[in-house]
């Protein structure tokens, strides 16, 4: 029995553009079902103002126009849920040392433990899902979503320092 062809760059092509068509087709599914998973996990709680947390945890004090930039978000949207983070004792405005008439929004102690029961949370739920995978697969998935995830960050027309990459597994909140 002959030995199949090796495939050629046509059949390559035709390949990466089938496997491009299914990664798009997937995308809009992996936002739905995160966006589910989000509203379960934090149902109860202020999932969005919560989701401010995590930068000012990972960059640092920052002023709240420069979060909501790092967000992508309406900085009007950032105020309403910074007031809540505020009021529930999460966050606290400190002087911007290098402006006197700026703030910067701090995570409290208060706002650290929350963010690592939400992560203590996630991290339950991520272990559930993939019970039954080898440490291959999840190291292997783990690498290239990074890889991924850095590679469309870096694509986003912003500077790329305003998208900050993933921590660490040992630093994320």
């Amino acid at each position: 029995m002959p030995s199949p062809a090796a495939p050629g760059p046509t059949a390559d092509a035709g390949d990466r553009e089938c496997e491009l068509r299914t990664l798009g087709e997937q995308l809009p599914r992996l936002m739905r079902v995160v966006h589910a998973v989000k509203a379960q996990a934090t149902e109860g709680r202020d999932r969005a103002a919560l989701v401010l947390m995590f930068p000012l945890v990972r960059v640092g004090p920052l002023r709240q126009g420069a979060l909501a930039d790092l967000v992508h978000a309406d900085p009007s949207t950032v105020s309403r849920h910074v007031a809540v983070l505020i009021e529930q004792g999460l966050v606290r405005r400190v002087a911007d040392a290098t402006d006197g008439r700026a703030n910067l929004l701090v995570v409290t102690d208060a706002g650290r433990e929350a963010l690592e029961q939400l992560r203590a949370e996630r991290e339950a739920h991520l272990a559930r899902v993939t019970a039954d995978w080898s440490p291959e697969d999840l190291r292997t998935l783990t690498s290239l979503f990074a890889r991924f995830v850095d590679d469309l960050a870096a694509s986003l027309p912003t500077e790329p320092t305003a998208v900050p990459a993933a921590p660490s597994p040992r630093e994320s909140p």
